[in-house]
């Protein structure tokens, strides 16, 4: 079993317009890393605020390695924050700003000297030590705030959203940085985001937020295989959602039907029964369209739009009841069927999810 490192019990917090957090409670192992994942205003920041000690819950417990944390200030609590504007000293250069937090914790010169080479050199800034702030790029800054951070030395490290301002192709590269960084240290990470991929493509877990509370936790592969709710199954990734009535069910699989036709579903992904309403998430890279209904499958519906989508072709297409699905070939654009035309959909069943099914053990 894995040592855990961090417990959130039953947390909540008002801020006098309604509750932030509602009865949130969350175990996080040493060595994970944890991503809160969620649109603005679903509490993400609070809980990190909570964490690292700048807000006070109203009610519940902050537990670090098995200490009671709840009422302690931030100075006393071995947690460190990465936050998206850096918070670098602008008139303090680049090794003066790392080793902040070793003289502030009364560490001597010998070894805030060792520790600042040492997180330069993991952070591949050594020869802009000298340097200050305002003549580092966007990426370098944010690399210098981690390591004042890891500096010390702490047991947990909260990031809010440290590469929001950063272009898409940095905060790639910094993606995948951060997760070495993590991995070489063994550091726990505690990391907030609304950008889906970015959580499903660094984290061991993802905890999705709605309203103050955790919609679902999982790993990525649960998150986006097993969406137990239709927000999460939205949220993360592009799905077409499919709602219909049970009509059989064998041994592998069941018959699913609506006003738009009937298609089949693996019913070893979920407890089915004749009658059940039955939702399913079928992602769009997994979505099919062709000119002939495949085995199984009776959903006709009409092309929309067409467009080309780098080494794919998403076609648009509406189903009988008006509502839009989008699948995905890799056909080339003048093989694909035009708007107006009539396809038919189908996937492969195994690779769709019913929401709220019991895929995987979370």
């Amino acid at each position: 079993m894995q040592e855990i490192l961090l417990s959130l019990r039953h947390i909540s917090k008002n801020f006098g317009e309604g509750d932030i957090l509602s009865d949130i409670s969350l175990d996080v192992h040493r060595g994970e890393f944890v991503t809160l994942l969620g649109a603005s205003g679903c509490g993400k920041t609070t809980t990190l605020r909570i964490i690292s000690g700048l807000e006070t819950p109203d009610e519940g417990q902050v537990i670090l390695n098995g200490q009671d944390m709840t009422a302690l200030p931030p100075e006393s609590r071995p947690v460190n924050t990465v936050f998206q504007s850096y918070a670098l000293f602008p008139h303090m250069s680049v090794e003066k700003n790392v080793a902040y937090g070793l003289r502030v914790r009364g560490a001597d010169k010998k070894t805030i000297a060792a520790r600042v080479h040492d997180m330069l050199e993991l952070v591949q800034m050594s020869e802009y030590a000298k340097r200050m702030p305002a003549q580092l790029s966007g990426g370098q800054r944010q690399r210098i705030a981690i390591a004042r951070a890891l500096a010390p030395q702490p047991q947990l490290l909260l990031l809010d959203e440290p590469l929001g301002a950063l272009d898409l192709q940095l905060r790639r590269q910094m993606q995948l940085e951060l997760k070495r960084l993590q991995k070489k240290l063994g550091i726990t990470f505690i990391y907030i985001t609304h950008d889906q991929e970015e959580a499903v493509n660094m984290s061991d877990r993802i905890a999705v937020m709605r309203g103050g509370r955790f919609e679902q936790l999982g790993t990525p592969e649960e998150i986006y295989d097993a969406p137990r709710t239709r927000y999460v199954a939205q949220f993360i990734g592009r799905s077409t959602i499919l709602t219909g009535k049970v009509e059989r069910v064998d041994a592998q699989t069941a018959l699913v039907a609506n006003e738009n036709g009937s298609y089949t579903v693996d019913a070893a992904r979920a407890s089915l029964a004749v009658g059940q309403t039955c939702e399913l998430c079928v992602r769009t890279e997994r979505m099919r369209a062709s000119v002939e209904p495949a085995e199984g499958f009776s959903l006709p519906a009409t092309v929309r739009e067409v467009r080309y989508a780098g080494g794919s072709v998403l076609t648009y297409a509406q189903l009988g009841d008006g509502s839009e699905a989008v699948a995905t070939s890799e056909a080339r654009m003048a093989d694909a069927p035009q708007p107006g035309a009539r396809v038919y959909l189908h996937w492969n069943p195994a690779q769709a999810a019913v929401i709220g099914g019991a895929s995987y053990d979370a």
